[in-house]
Formats: structure tokens, C-alpha cells, sequence
């Protein structure tokens, strides 16, 4: 495997506690060691990107302003990623960048101008492991309240600081028991 050169994590529930629909900037919450595990990728030289998967702009519960809006207080507080990206379709959308689909990190990927094989992706769920399998990329999964307990059996941490520890040392680590 080539050498990790970007990381692209979901945001509600990875880089900040999930607070499903949310369009207000005053409600972001990092993630209990965001800061840390960003500091890290940074001090390594590995790039940073922002994911998130917003299928209330579809609904109407949510604009894009209101997403902007969020993820500018996300960056102000655990600082400035490389790229940023947005799904605001449904999942009965059928999009081509709704995980478990490989769009929108092959869109990332690009405008970092980094291979798919170069990157990592950090997600909560199955899907996003998937999504990055099928984009050629190295998916590893943070086990939230969200994570099925199936779905920890590959490669997974049981937090942001251990899988981003995993991603620069190269090595695997397995979440703990639930």
C-alpha cells in the first residue's frame, strides 16, 4: 500500500458529535480527540477533508447556506481542511456520491489532486468503509453510536485519535469490545 497523502472524514459523529439535520453553528460539538488526530495528519503533512452526507437539503429541512454555515464553525473550530464536500441528496436519491457510492471521495480525491489509492477515508459507518473500498481507497471505520456491531469486524478504532494513530504509524487496530 502506498503511503497515506490525504484523509477525508465524515464529519457529524467523526469529526463532531452528531446532531442529525443540524443548521446551527452554535450546536457543533468537536469530537472527543478531533483536535488531536487533525493536529497529527497536519504535523505529518497529510492532507485533510471535510465529508458530509446532508439529505435534509433534499427534504427541505436544511439549505446549503445552512450547511456552509456549519461547516464554516467546524473549520473555525478544529481548523482549515483541504477540501470540503457535500452529499445533499436522499438516500432514495440514487446518487453517485451517497456511500456506500465512491463519488464523492473520487471528487475529493481529485481536487486535492491525489490518487484514490493515496488517501484514507475515516468514517462511522459500513457505507463509508464500502464507499472507499469501491473509490480504491483505504477505508477505516471510528465506532460511534451509530456503528452496527457488525460492522467492526474489518479495519476499525474506537476513536478518531487511535484511527488517525493507525493511519500515520501504518499499522491496524481492532475497536474494543462494546
Amino acid at each position: 500500500m502506498s503511503r497515506i497523502r490525504a484523509v477525508l472524514l465524515d464529519r457529524d459523529g467523526v469529526l463532531v458529535e452528531d446532531a442529525p439535520g443540524n443548521a446551527d453553528p452554535g450546536r457543533v460539538r468537536p469530537a472527543d480527540g478531533a483536535h488531536e488526530a487533525l493536529a497529527l495528519l497536519r504535523l505529518h503533512g497529510i492532507r485533510t477533508g471535510l465529508l458530509t452526507f446532508q439529505p435534509g437539503i433534499a427534504d427541505g429541512l436544511l439549505t446549503e447556506a445552512d450547511v456552509r454555515r456549519v461547516d464554516a464553525r467546524v473549520e473555525e473550530l478544529l481548523g482549515p481542511f483541504d477540501v470540503r464536500g457535500v452529499c445533499p441528496h436522499a438516500p432514495a436519491d440514487g446518487c453517485h456520491c451517497r456511500p456506500p457510492e465512491p463519488g464523492l471521495i473520487l471528487w475529493a480525491a481529485g481536487r486535492i489532486c491525489t490518487a484514490p489509492t493515496d488517501c484514507a477515508v475515516i468514517g462511522d459507518t459500513g457505507a463509508h468503509v464500502e464507499a472507499a473500498r469501491r473509490a480504491g481507497a483505504r477505508g477505516m471505520l471510528v465506532a460511534t453510536a451509530r456503528t452496527r456491531p457488525q460492522e467492526t469486524a474489518g479495519d476499525a478504532a474506537p476513536d478518531l485519535r487511535k484511527a488517525v494513530r493507525s493511519l500515520v504509524s501504518g499499522r491496524t487496530v481492532s475497536p474494543r469490545p462494546r
